[in-house]
């Protein structure tokens, strides 16, 4: 000890300055994940969809796309799907990596005018996804449905996703932000 201060108390003690930005952002609801730039956090947090693509094991873009309805919660993006989903199908086949865009750019296939590429234009992030049991979760992401979706969510999606949830055949997501792209 040299100084009034031994080597491990001023390690502590540096770490706690250090670590204290954090937990402050942290108790005051802060959602940045992984980097993710304000830009990027605060689209996730009005955005009505996102679009979502699973990652290859060579990193390259699968050639399912799609927009979904989710929910920013907790620093990750949540979506409920059915389980023979090609969503569903490539976390069950250990494909765990995603690229996901956040915006409303249309949907990405049209009947009569083909793919919409659109949606590339904007802000973008990979994430690592697993499958979630937690009910709490899924509670929250159903409470967050209501409010951003409306009467089409509840006159229509609200049942069968509890139902299928209950019952095995829809499952929850959890798309945590891996690296900003």
């Amino acid at each position: 000890m040299r100084g009034g201060i031994d080597r491990r108390s001023f390690v502590v003690g540096g770490a706690a300055l250090l670590l204290a930005p954090l937990a402050v952002r942290a108790r005051a609801g802060h959602h940045e994940s992984a980097g993710l730039s304000a830009e990027l956090t605060g689209a996730l947090e009005k955005s009505p969809y996102v679009y979502v693509s699973p990652l290859k094991s060579d990193g390259s873009e699968s050639t399912c796309h799609g927009e979904v309805w989710y929910g920013w919660q907790d620093g990750a993006v949540y979506l409920v799907t059915s389980k023979d989903s090609w969503k569903a199908r490539a976390v069950a086949r250990g494909l765990t990596r995603a690229r996901l865009w956040v915006g409303d750019h249309g949907r990405w296939k049209r009947p009569v005018l083909g793919v919409n590429e659109a949606f590339r234009e904007a802000p973008r992030f990979d994430a690592r996804v697993a499958l979630s049991k937690d009910g709490a979760a899924f509670g929250k992401l159903m409470e967050s449905y209501v409010g951003k979706y409306g009467t089409p969510f509840t006159s229509v999606w609200k049942s069968r996703m509890e139902s299928g949830f209950a019952d095995g055949s829809r499952v929850l997501l959890r798309y945590a932000p891996a690296a900003r792209t």
